[in-house]
């Protein structure tokens, strides 16, 4: 048996190591907040929360660019993200203490899911890799709006959202006038 060195048997090995790991195939589907996970340990399925009106869950197909067994959301009052998968910038695929809200949107942006499922995934992305694909509408989004509307930033949803929701309840509450600057710099002493 003769012995091969260099980049050709780098190549080769790495070449055969890359074929042997098969990619957990994750499906997300915000329509029906639940995930699809096929795995060669196993397929699963599982409830999710995304994205709620005015933080959408981005839709695509995406590969895991980081991994946290244990990391903390600088942006939104230091939330743990226990078993985090990111795939596209500051979203997240991770674990969430808020198992109440799972099946319905209450994220920021993220996918949530149960602890321990997130744990469970978390180690089958490490071992396998992942190829993840998010797909459909999240409920309260308007469904029938353009592919360009939702790519905007999802701006028009959420006024759509608040307008449909919040202007409901604030249509019984009394009108306040407002002061202006220039009323208050004229008597600052007098309350409304």
């Amino acid at each position: 048996m003769r012995f091969v060195s260099g980049p050709l048997a780098a190549a080769a090995y790495f070449g055969l190591a890359a074929g042997a790991q098969a990619a957990v195939q994750i499906h997300i589907d915000l329509t029906s907040q639940t995930m699809h996970v096929e795995s060669t340990h196993g397929d699963y399925d599982w409830p999710v929360s995304t994205g709620r009106p005015g933080h959408r869950t981005p839709t695509g197909v995406y590969r895991p660019q980081r991994m946290y067994v244990t990391t903390f959301s600088r942006k939104y009052d230091n939330a743990p993200m226990p078993h985090a998968i990111f795939f596209t910038g500051g979203y997240a695929i991770h674990g969430t203490y808020s198992t109440a809200m799972l099946g319905q949107v209450a994220s920021h942006g993220c996918i949530r899911l149960a602890p321990e499922n997130a744990a469970t995934l978390f180690d089958l992305v490490k071992h396998e890799g992942a190829r993840i694909e998010i797909g459909g509408h999240a409920p309260g989004s308007d469904a029938v709006a353009t592919e360009r509307e939702r790519h905007r930033g999802g701006h028009r949803l959420a006024a759509a959202w608040r307008k449909r929701h919040l202007d409901e309840a604030l249509g019984y509450a009394p009108a306040k006038p407002r002061r202006t600057l220039r009323d208050w710099a004229n008597n600052p002493l007098e309350s409304q």
